[in-house]
């Protein structure tokens, strides 16, 4: 039997601020979305100013990442490199900004952040996810 780690209200709370804390050194008015391995919501904030949808947004960003094992970027570069077929694919969207959080080789959760471009969006995810490292 395997054993791993699993997010606990102090670690998505570690996360949620080094993501907060990077959108906001940047001034970027974003949501953040942190979901557990199988894409369950833990935790979801959008900051004043942030357009409605983005949490929406986030959150699917976050799933994707977390039920896919990799960065949501990966669909948005197969959909964008001819494979139009993703754009049906269940439970994804193939928008960058979905982030995997992973602690000794294995996918605990992931992250989604929306509300600037796609490489801001997964420049704020990246921030949140690599902060328990």
């Amino acid at each position: 039997m395997k054993s791993k780690a699993v997010l606990s209200q102090t670690e998505v709370q570690q996360i949620l601020k080094a993501a907060r804390s990077e959108a906001q050194n940047n001034q970027w008015a974003v949501s953040i979305a942190i979901v557990d391995d199988g894409g369950h919501p833990l935790a979801l904030e959008r900051l004043d100013e942030c357009a409605p949808i983005s949490a929406y947004i986030a959150t699917e960003k976050a799933r994707t990442s977390a039920l896919g094992r990799r960065e949501s970027k990966g669909y948005e570069d197969m959909v964008n490199g001819g494979r139009h077929a993703f754009l049906s694919a269940p439970l994804l969207t193939s928008l960058e900004g979905g982030v995997p959080i992973i602690v000794d080789g294995q996918v605990i959760g992931a992250i989604g952040v929306s509300g600037v471009t796609s490489v801001q969006d997964a420049q704020v995810a990246k921030a949140g996810a690599h902060s328990l490292k």
